[in-house]
């Protein structure tokens, strides 16, 4: 099998920009939304989202790879970097690791990309490994660098990079390649980076958390702010759909399929924001609604169904649940349940022992209507 990078024309990717144009507009409509949105966010909820966000990202990079993270490390990281109130926690080395590259992201978007800065991504995340020969630079082992799955004595073949030996050629193309395609379309420019990137595999690991950093590197150059777009949360959700497209658009470099799946999975990635915020504008009203009725117990309960996110408590909030967050009795529970309802500060469903109680926002993820 040829592989992309093997082609005569490498690294002159084509693609049929007409069917571009329509995700292209969609996603600086969505932007534009995103931004006005955060508008009537409090600064408090603002810095909440952006925690989680990054948070989110960085857990959701690392499962697509296989490696499960601690979450309330990470946003304790994560905190740590804003200057935000933290639990003082020792933070593992993986997962301190992967928020520094997340919040580097984050505060130098807008600098030119560079091989120390590659390198230096790739040094965090793989920061405390001991299986690894090439970390903070380019790999250089001269064993095929091969994506490969299937029983050890007969594995499967998905894709082979360029030997060691091209690598720092191929980077310093790549680099200069990114920093001069500003005037590409946004989803177009970020879609090749990824897709170029990966080809290359540089590292000898990290290369699909970079990869996806490269790409949100891409897009908030472009909109001139970080993209806060939840883009390793969608591709996690679909993990299979995404390395597929990488693997199909492996061979060729007409990658018009490819660029198609990252528009469409980064408008969804632009869409579960959209939700995040809506979800804090109407946590805020909520509040300025029934802060001044509700008792200590209403409101320790109440926070704590909000600190869940936009998912909420999964089948709704039961008194059992009340009565453990608050450490109350039956009889008072069931009273500060009765009243929440009548002042339309819960929504009750069910029965008896189904009863469950839900939050009264606007919001999908407030449970039924």
């Amino acid at each position: 099998m040829r592989w992309n990078w093997e082609e005569e024309n490498w690294p002159n990717f084509t693609y049929d920009k007409a069917k571009l144009a329509e995700y292209e507009k969609e996603f600086l409509q969505k932007s534009g939304v995103i931004s006005g949105s955060l508008k009537h966010v409090s600064d408090d909820d603002h810095d909440a989202l952006k925690v989680n966000l990054i948070s989110d990202e960085a857990y959701k990079t690392s499962e697509i790879e296989g490696e499960l993270l601690n979450r309330d490390s990470l946003q304790s990281s994560i905190r740590k970097h804003f200057g935000l109130k933290t639990d003082q926690k020792r933070i593992p080395p993986a997962e301190q690791g992967i928020a520094e590259m997340m919040i580097d992201l984050y505060k130098t978007y807008e600098h030119p990309l560079t091989h120390e800065q590659l390198c230096s991504w790739n040094e965090m995340i793989t920061y405390g490994r001991r299986d690894l020969t090439d970390m903070g630079r380019y790999r250089t082992h001269e064993d095929p660098m091969q994506i490969v799955s299937g029983v050890y004595d007969k594995p499967k073949v998905h894709f082979e990079a360029p030997p060691s030996a091209r690598v720092p050629k191929e980077m310093e193309l790549f680099v200069q390649w990114f920093n001069d395609s500003g005037s590409i379309e946004p989803l177009t420019r970020a879609g090749i980076a990824h897709l170029y990137f990966e080809s290359i595999h540089p590292f000898e690991d990290g290369n699909g958390r970079i990869g996806r950093a490269i790409s949100e590197k891409a897009l908030s150059q472009h909109l001139k702010r970080p993209t806060l777009i939840a883009i390793s949360t969608t591709i996690e959700r679909e993990k299979k759909a995404y390395y597929q497209a990488l693997q199909e658009n492996s061979v060729g470099l007409e990658i018009t399929k490819w660029l198609v799946y990252f528009c469409e999975m980064v408008l969804k990635a632009q869409d579960h924001t959209q939700s995040m915020i809506d979800f804090l504008i109407e946590k805020g009203k909520y509040y300025s609604r029934f802060q001044a009725k509700l008792n200590e117990r209403q409101k320790k309960v109440v926070g704590r169904i909000f600190d869940e996110g936009i998912n909420g408590f999964k089948g709704g909030l039961s008194a059992d649940n009340y009565i453990k967050i608050t450490g109350t009795t039956a009889s008072t529970a069931t009273r500060d349940l009765q009243k929440m309802v009548e002042m339309g500060a819960f929504k009750r469903t069910g029965e008896r022992k189904g009863t469950r109680y839900y939050l009264s926002v606007d919001h999908p993820s407030a449970g039924p209507r």
